[in-house]
């Protein structure tokens, strides 16, 4: 009998990407958790918390794009650098428009979460091979869709920011759904 294993890096990365995942849906739910008692307008405290989310986003990309590129697998580390930037500018853009209030704010969370779902999708297509990223082909399909109502909602005669809160709860679900799926790759090296 054959036994198909990966490559190690696909191995190394599946291990990684799985750590990397549960500290990802811990933050998640976490922060909402958190941002939930302040969803219905933006306090000093709520607007830090709403900067940190996506400069949290950009530290994950550093640590993917590391593991990526360490272990040659799947997810171009350039896609990753792509991230980077896109979140990094979602922070500074999310401190600016905090001063301008709730609209402004789910403006930019908005564009920022339809463009971090492209790239997600972008990531996930080719690593499919490895495991466990059905979840994180899912969750960036949803973000750009919860993006796009993001942006709608802004426009709404009271808009508040419980959807964009709410949107890391599902968000961080399928990393641990995803993180699980991977355990298996890590453990059996495929």
């Amino acid at each position: 009998m054959t036994t198909l294993t990966a490559a190690p890096g696909v191995t190394n990365t599946a291990a990684a990407l799985r750590r990397l995942y549960f500290v990802r849906f811990g933050f998640a739910i976490v922060w909402a958790l958190v941002m939930f008692t302040m969803a219905s307008e933006i306090t000093p405290v709520g607007a830090v918390l709403l900067v940190l989310y996506p400069l949290f986003d950009v530290g994950a990309a550093v640590v993917d794009a590391r593991a990526s590129r360490a272990t040659g697998a799947p997810g171009s580390p350039t896609v990753l650098y792509v991230n980077m930037v896109v979140s990094l500018a979602a922070a500074v853009g999310v401190a600016i428009a905090a001063a301008s209030g709730v609209p402004a704010v789910l403006r930019v969370w908005g564009a920022w979460a339809i463009l971090s779902g492209l790239v997600q999708l972008i990531v996930a297509v080719p690593r499919r091979a490895m495991g466990g990223q059905w979840p994180m082909i899912l969750s960036g399909a949803i973000s750009v869709l919860a993006g796009a109502s993001f942006v709608a909602s802004a426009g709404a005669d009271e808009p508040a920011l419980t959807s964009a809160v709410g949107y890391a709860v599902p968000g961080g679900i399928f990393f641990l759904v995803s993180a699980l799926r991977l355990g298996r790759a890590a453990k059996e090296g495929r």
